[in-house]
């Protein structure tokens, strides 16, 4: 395999804001890696063993691509109502123009939940990389790409698959957070376009509507007789910096335990048109019940998604237990232990750090 030769420059970070590079440029530069002993900041780690045999780092004139060595987010901000960082968006026009200059397409990683945000730098051949897109949307230039989770299998199961056997009645799962459409969160909803109003926002979809839709569906499977539930409902994220790491670990554990002791687990989008836990669901050896909501996914152009998931239409909701009961129903005992490893071997192998950037050249030709 070709390595890529790519360029990037650690003057262009924000450095006295702590901002690290992005994981793609770890390898290359080992000083800005996180260090720590808790689990999720060793997703990285097999990547770095590998890294320097996928990407070499040269000058720019000899590279194949110049890569942003920061995250678009930090520009526009992580959340809605976060101002856009000035002093970041013109390091980053300073380094797109040089790669323009040097007529080489430019890389740029956009993770988070805006989809709608329009990268605006001076160059006419970037290559965009969203966590949040929508499939009816997306231009040629665009992909997707997964939210990185260490290996929870190594981490939290003593590095042991654990195949669920086949029970006459499926068991669904799902640990996070929802927001029932109630007279609070729907005056929430108006607030948040009152505001884009004002400040001629571009994001459409409010961040809250998403947590309607998994309430919406949460409720259709528990009035349902065809499955089991297996559901532990969150009122606040887990990872927003607000318990302690001890605290975090034990809340991670659980979200692990919720997904082991369940058959299929639900992902459906929340605030950005995308679902982490569907990368998290595919680790642990778990079949996903993704709900379609216009997804671009990691590798849809190389990859038949539907072959490790159970698929949902948004306008298939009402039906979702009778769906995910079919499903169950129609594959064999031997076909479901199967399945459950294949998810695992797809996370592995296109979906894990070290997986998704030994394959980052399909990109490319998928554009040829």
């Amino acid at each position: 395999m070709k390595i890529l030769k790519i360029a990037s420059d650690q003057n262009y970070l924000i450095q006295n804001e702590k901002v690290r590079p992005h994981p793609m440029l770890h390898p290359l530069w080992p000083n800005f890696i996180e260090a720590g002993s808790y689990p999720w900041m060793k997703k990285y780690d097999r990547y770095l063993e590998i890294g320097e045999n996928l990407f070499e780092m040269t000058p720019l004139e000899d590279a194949d691509f110049a890569v942003m060595p920061d995250d678009w987010r930090t520009v526009v901000g992580q959340v809605w109502y976060e101002k856009c960082n000035t002093k970041a968006y013109s390091h980053y026009k300073e380094f797109a123009a040089k790669a323009e200059q040097a007529k080489k397409p430019l890389i740029v990683f956009f993770g988070g939940d805006r989809s709608d945000e329009a990268v605006k730098l001076p160059n006419k051949n970037m290559i965009i990389f969203r966590h949040s897109n929508y499939r009816s949307r997306a231009k040629t230039n665009n992909f997707s790409w997964p939210e990185f989770v260490e290996d929870l299998v190594e981490h939290y199961l003593d590095n042991n698959i654990v195949i669920r056997q086949k029970q006459p009645k499926p068991t669904v799962g799902f640990c996070g957070l929802i927001k029932p459409a109630n007279f609070k969160n729907i005056i929430k909803k108006y607030i948040y376009y009152a505001y884009m109003i004002t400040q001629k926002g571009r994001w459409g979809y409010p961040p809250i509507q998403g947590h309607f839709l998994r309430d919406k569906i949460i409720k259709n499977f528990k009035k349902s007789s065809l499955v089991k539930t297996n559901f532990v409902i969150r009122e606040n994220m887990v990872f927003l910096g607000k318990q302690n790491l001890d605290q975090m670990q034990k809340l991670r554990i659980e979200f692990v335990n919720n997904m082991i002791d369940s058959d299929y687990v639900l992902c459906c989008r929340g605030a950005g048109n995308y679902s982490n836990r569907i990368f998290e669901t595919l680790c642990c050896g778990r079949i996903p019940i993704l709900v379609d909501t216009d997804c671009v996914l990691p590798y849809d152009f190389a990859v038949d998604w539907k072959k490790y998931c159970v698929w949902i239409k948004e306008n298939e909701i009402p039906q979702i237990a009778e769906k995910v009961a079919e499903f169950h129903n129609n594959i064999s005992t031997q076909e479901f232990i199967i399945l459950q490893q294949e998810c695992r071997k797809f996370w592995k192998e296109w979906l894990s750090t070290e997986g998704f950037y030994s394959k980052f050249h399909l990109h490319f030709q998928s554009l040829t």
